[in-house]
């Protein structure tokens, strides 16, 4: 860790409203299919934060014109083309969604990013997209770094995907699906984590025009045109977790504002979970309303359909008046990092007592002490920093630039928060 942060420590209730930028899993959904559509699109408000400016990198360096106006982003379909380098970072959605529009383009195109990406896993996509018929060179590794040789089309057609370890198995492949000669039929072999985030992709390119069927694990997307057309993005709900666990952990009260009635994002499962740990949660004119009651209350859950979630809930498990146990993430070790390792490291760090299951965690508090966290390159774990800060004095969060992934000026956003400086990261 070089860089940290003294995380501020809060004992008086916190009052505030929140605004948050949009999502980063519908503006990564936005682009691809305005790259792919049949005229140019619009994305109003996206997110702009490393992630997303990664995917619209590389959909540029296939040949897409993306153009910024004001806080938008115009983006013009054009000839998909290699060869290409995509620098994919650490985002799993660059690292899923972008290789099956590759196999689109007419020559290779290399896919790789920062260290960690190399050990994402990612078998589960390559063998989807040998199965339709595109040639992909991966060593035998099933990750990063790969080479996809695109011919200009895909087959398509009927392929079974093992995404077990990420449902941005099954989004990359539907997403670019109806650009396929026969589109496709895609059932998979095993199950699948964060179903929310399928169902989202399933909405969006219906929205697109596209002709989708689902049932069980099976989806089918006939080929045709995909529609332009002009998408404002919505608030990034997961990214609202941090904020409104601060209204439980002080003691106050904390809104989100333009929470949407209906939405795909899992982030919209916040009110039952928050509440189920004791908040009071309401929705008001200005958007979601949490108020504390000076309790947090042990969450025994399956967090599946939302594991980025968890480490935020686990630092709320680790305040909580008793124990709790998470369970259905044990796909979370291959994300940004193991975010499971990485909770039980933080945790016991604090005065937490942890332990790993094979899919989750127990967490039962302990007595709390001041700490030196690694942030782990995970900005989910500058979240959990945060939030544990607020009630232990003395929390410090290593590298808390990573929450440039998806929230770039965090810090400065939880000082306002809490109305104060945003303090020293040195």
């Amino acid at each position: 860790m070089t860089d940290t942060w003294a995380t501020p420590h809060r004992s008086m209730p916190v009052d505030a409203v929140v605004t948050l930028p949009g999502s980063k899993s519908i503006t990564a959904r936005a682009l691809i299919l305005a790259a792919l559509a049949d005229g140019p699109g619009r994305l109003v408000r996206p997110l702009r934060a490393r992630d997303t400016d990664l995917m619209a990198g590389g959909l540029r360096a296939l040949g897409v014109a993306i153009d910024e106006d004001g806080a938008d982003w115009v983006v013009t379909p054009q000839p998909l083309r290699g060869p290409a380098e995509i620098d994919a970072g650490l985002a799993g959605t660059v690292l899923r969604f972008l290789p099956p529009v590759a196999a689109l383009a007419t020559g290779p195109v290399r896919v790789d990013g920062d260290p960690r990406l190399r050990d994402r896993p990612n078998a589960g996509l390559i063998e989807g997209l040998r199965g339709l018929g595109v040639e992909v060179d991966d060593g035998g590794r099933g990750r990063a770094p790969f080479t996809v040789h695109g011919t200009g089309q895909v087959r398509g057609g009927a392929v079974e995907v093992d995404a077990s370890e990420s449902s941005q198995v099954v989004s990359g492949l539907l997403l670019a699906a109806a650009r396929f000669d026969d589109g496709i039929d895609l059932t998979l072999t095993g199950g699948v984590p964060s179903m929310p985030h399928v169902e989202m992709t399933v909405t969006t390119l219906r929205e697109h025009g596209v002709e989708v069927t689902s049932g069980g694990h099976a989806w089918r997307v006939s080929p045709g045109p995909i529609r332009a057309r002009d998408v404002v993005i919505e608030p990034d709900l997961s990214n609202a977790a941090p904020f409104l666990a601060a209204a439980l952990v002080t003691g106050g009260r904390v809104t989100v504002r333009d929470w949407p009635e209906v939405t795909t994002q899992p982030g919209a499962q916040l009110d039952r979970l928050l509440s189920a740990m004791g908040a009071e949660v309401t929705r008001t004119p200005e958007g979601l309303r949490v108020t504390g009651t000076g309790t947090i209350t042990p969450l025994v859950t399956d967090l599946g359909e939302v594991g980025e979630l968890t480490p935020v809930l686990a630092a709320l498990c680790a305040l909580a008046d008793g124990p709790s146990r998470l369970t259905g993430i044990g796909h979370l070790r291959g994300h940004e990092t193991d975010r499971l390792q990485a909770l039980d490291e933080v945790l016991t760090a604090v005065g937490a007592r942890v332990e790993q299951l094979p899919d989750g965690l127990v967490i039962e508090p302990g007595p709390r002490r001041p700490a030196l966290l690694d942030s782990y390159a995970d900005h989910r774990m500058v979240h959990a920093a945060a939030v544990l800060g607020l009630a232990i004095e003395g929390v410090q969060a290593g590298d808390p630039g990573a929450v440039t992934k998806t929230l770039p000026d965090f810090v400065e956003r939880w000082a306002g928060l809490l109305g104060e400086p945003a303090g020293v990261v040195s």
